[in-house]
């Protein structure tokens, strides 16, 4: 690419959009376009600036980073969505794949090792740090070996929470109706999310309603 690869930076840390920028700089192959420090802006600078690649928190204020990238790809498809954060569960993994970024990766990586994974996600190759890549396999393999929807890994009590949680109870109500305390309730869904790959309670609360486990009245 004879171009320099234009990047936006999201994240709401600031000494982390710094430090990367100052990285960036350094490589004549990338031209920072911007920061944003919310889903918002990066939203607002990817429509007027349509970056080559966007590196992408997912824990933002706002408008968070699967939100951000599902519009982003929206308003630009040719934009590459590079995740760049903490965090490697399911509830985090799937929904930002699912949203359109093409590369998983996590803060703990090497700098050089950036660099070449913002070079790759232009070119199209799909790059996920080691231990997400080993969820997605497993993911595959669980899917592939059994043919059941992923709602038959959740327990008993979670099947119930699921059930409550998309009558729209709260978690209080949940855990006033269940006789058990809020942050056992909170647990149960954190698991619900984590089992059925989902970001948060309304997808959850959408799952339930869509597979049938919640069925309306009359």
């Amino acid at each position: 690419m004879n171009n320099p690869i234009g990047v936006l930076i999201v994240d709401d840390h600031e000494v982390v959009r710094h430090g990367l920028h100052a990285y960036l700089d350094t490589r004549h192959e990338f031209h920072v376009i911007g920061e944003a420090a919310t889903g918002e802006e990066a939203i607002q600078i990817a429509q007027e600036q349509i970056p080559d690649v966007v590196l992408m928190d997912l824990i933002l204020p706002g408008i968070d980073g699967v939100q951000a990238t599902r519009m982003i790809k929206d308003l630009s498809p040719r934009t590459q969505i590079v995740v760049l954060t903490s965090y490697h569960e399911d509830e985090h993994i799937f929904p930002a794949l699912k949203a359109g970024a093409i590369a998983y990766i996590l803060k703990d990586m090497k700098m050089d090792a950036l660099a070449d994974a913002i070079l790759k996600a232009v070119n199209g190759e799909v790059i996920l740090h080691p231990r997400v890549a080993n969820r997605v396999l497993q993911n595959i393999r669980r899917e592939s070996e059994v043919d059941e929807p992923l709602s038959t890994q959740l327990t008993e009590r979670e099947y119930e929470v699921l059930k409550l949680l998309a009558s729209g109870m709260t978690n209080n109500m949940i855990a006033e109706h269940l006789v058990i305390s809020e942050n056992t309730v909170k647990g149960h869904v954190s698991n619900i999310l984590s089992k059925l790959h989902l970001a948060d309670r309304t997808q959850a609360a959408v799952y339930a309603w869509r597979e049938g486990i919640v069925k309306k009245e009359g």
